[in-house]
């Protein structure tokens, strides 16, 4: 029973990144994608976990610190591209 659980959870995570793709490659505008890309990080960890648990091993949790942690980075990266038009700022003065 609790094996079915899980696989339907997969199966739903699954679904919505069907959905989250196609907002990344269809978003209205670039705000939009950025959140659908920082979802999909979200996903990728739920997703993980969830084999995790029907594996029944802690072996991936560092698998999932690391998306997480690339998630994030890609986040800000984004988001600094967005408000400043570059992501490393270099002083062209000299």
């Amino acid at each position: 029973m609790f094996e079915m659980l899980i696989y339907i959870a997969l199966g739903g995570v699954f679904i919505s990144m069907i959905g989250l793709f196609y907002r990344v490659i269809k978003g209205p505008s670039i705000a939009d994608r950025v959140i659908a890309l920082d979802s999909i990080g979200i996903s990728l960890i739920s997703i993980v976990g969830l084999v995790s648990v029907l594996l029944r091993t802690s072996d991936y949790l560092e698998v999932i610190l690391l998306i997480g942690i690339l998630a994030f980075i890609g986040t800000v990266a984004f988001s600094k591209f967005i408000e400043k038009g570059e992501i490393i700022e270099r002083d062209r003065n000299k």
